[in-house]
This record gives C-alpha cells, structure tokens and sequence, in this order.
C-alpha cells in the first residue's frame, strides 16, 4: 500500500485525471490511498473490443473492470468503448468525448504545389497515390495495403507511408518481394503531413486497432477518400459508402477492390472528398472542449 502511495507527489488533491492503461493502473491504485479524492480515466482505445484476441480479453478486460471500482469518471473517445465501459464496469460515471481534438482549420486549409510535393518525395507527377500514416508496426497493418497494391498490378498506383518503426526492413522486403520495391515509398518521420496528404488521392487506414485514429481523421480535413479497417474506434467516422470504404482489416482483396474503385472514379472521390471535410468538424477540438466543459462543470 504504501508503495502505491509513494507514487503520488505529496500534496492536496481534489481530483486527479489519469490517461494511457499502465500508468492508469498505478494511480488508481495509489488513489486508493487517499481521502475525498476525485478519479477520472481517459482511455484512449482498450485493447480488449470487439474481435480482439482472447488473451486481451483474459488480462485488459480483467484489470480495467477490476480498478474501474476505483474510478469516479472513465472518458471514453471512441463509442464502443463507451458502450462497454457503461454497461460492463463500475465506475461511478461513464462519458464519451469525440477524440482528443482535431484542429480542423489547421488542415483544411493547407495549401501545396502537389506537383512540387510529388516530386520532392520521389513520385511521378500523374501517379494515384494512396497514403498511409503511422508508426510501422504490427498493429497498423501496413503490408494489407502493399499486398493489395500487388493485387491490383496497376504501375500508375503508388503505396506512400509516413512513419518510423520495427517494421521498415520487413514492409521494404515484401514490397521487393512482391515486385512493388519502385511503388512502395517508407518516407519516415515527416513533420509535413498535411502538406503530404494534400499531394494524395486516397488515405489507407488499415489498422487492427485503433483508439480513434487522428491520422485518418486529419486526412478526412484534407479532403482525402478513405479505405479503412471496420474495427474499434475507426468505425465512428469511417462509414463504408459514405466516407469511402471499410473492409475487414487483413481482407486484401477488400482493401485492393476499394482502391480500385477509388482509382477508377474521379467523381466518387470527389463526392467522398467533400463529404469528408465537413464530417471532421465532428472531432473539431472546439467538440472537445464542449465535452470537457460538460465534464468537468
């Protein structure tokens, strides 16, 4: 017990908010400790939800219903987590808040030479570009999207990502395996990605987890079409036929389909496109606030 309250700086508190599992576990734990106290938890995506392995149901599901006990108030930012925090666990209040806060104007309004962008980061000038953004990683699912590129065999389409990780070499490997090696662009870390997604046609969303995802929902503010997983948090934005299409997300042909779709359709993307950027205000951060005040009042 004691250990547990060493965790907390020394002082007076009336509420404490708490974000991300770990670190959650050990303040709520911590706060046991304490008198009149107030415990809020933001989850930003459980890891246990609908489809997702048994083991995370067996360990996520089990700690987070047991130290929900513990908690006065869980935010949720995404519905079905809402739904099952409500109806599953016991903390005193359940909220749901739109995401984290998408500064909307910020990526509507960018304007690029999509020429220009195109050719900085090494793609032919009438190229289809189909954009990813994302730590490579398991969880977001990149080589869906490079198979479904080989799928299609179509040498206009180009498969370009923004982001870092373990899986660099291994996406690297099977786009060359796959004959894709000149089609495949791993950019890294770019600190450019509106002006990227304004030099795109089709944001790939393929994840098998996601929170929310604010990649995909920035790319919505640009006005990209999307091609997304049908999984989690993804779903309260990225509806199939409306805002582009979803699939499940290691259904390869699904994911080639759709960008095939996309490819062929300048009016389809348009309409997509335009559907898109007045979506976002949806997860504007001026929602957030709102659901802040309404919180915290």
């Amino acid at each position: 017990m004691n250990t547990y309250k060493n965790l907390i700086i020394k002082g007076k508190y009336d509420l404490v908010h708490t974000h991300t599992p770990v670190a959650s576990a050990c303040v709520r734990l911590a706060c046991r400790c304490l008198k009149d106290v107030k415990v809020y938890y933001t989850a930003h995506g459980f890891h246990f939800f609908k489809g997702a392995p048994i083991k995370n149901w067996l360990s996520y599901y089990l700690v987070e219903k047991w130290l929900s006990i513990y908690t006065d108030l869980i935010v949720t930012i995404n519905k079905e987590d809402y739904n099952r925090a409500r109806h599953s666990f016991w903390a005193g209040k359940v909220e749901y808040m739109p995401g984290v806060g998408l500064d909307v104007s910020k990526y509507r309004n960018i304007e690029v030479d999509k020429l220009e962008k195109r050719s900085e980061i090494g793609i032919p000038e009438d190229a289809f570009v189909v954009l990813s953004v994302g730590e490579l990683n398991v969880n977001k699912n990149h080589g869906t999207c490079i198979r479904a590129l080989a799928k299609l065999k179509n040498p206009q389409i180009h498969y370009v990502i923004c982001g870092a990780g373990p899986l660099h070499d291994y996406l690297l490997g099977l786009a060359r395996e796959l004959g894709l090696v000149a089609h495949v662009h791993l950019l890294g870390y770019r600190g450019d990605v509106g002006e990227v997604c304004k030099a795109s046609d089709v944001f790939a969303f393929p994840s098998l987890r996601e929170g929310l995802g604010m990649s995909a929902l920035e790319a919505m503010a640009c006005g990209l079409p999307l091609v997304t997983s049908n999984v989690h948090g993804i779903v309260d934005y990225s509806v199939n036929g409306v805002t582009g299409y979803t699939c499940d997300p290691m259904d390869v042909d699904g994911f080639a389909e759709s960008i095939g779709k996309l490819f062929l359709d300048e009016q389809l993307r348009s309409r997509f496109s335009n559907f898109n950027k007045a979506f976002a205000e949806n997860f504007s951060k001026e929602q957030t606030l709102k659901s802040l005040r309404k919180i915290y009042g």
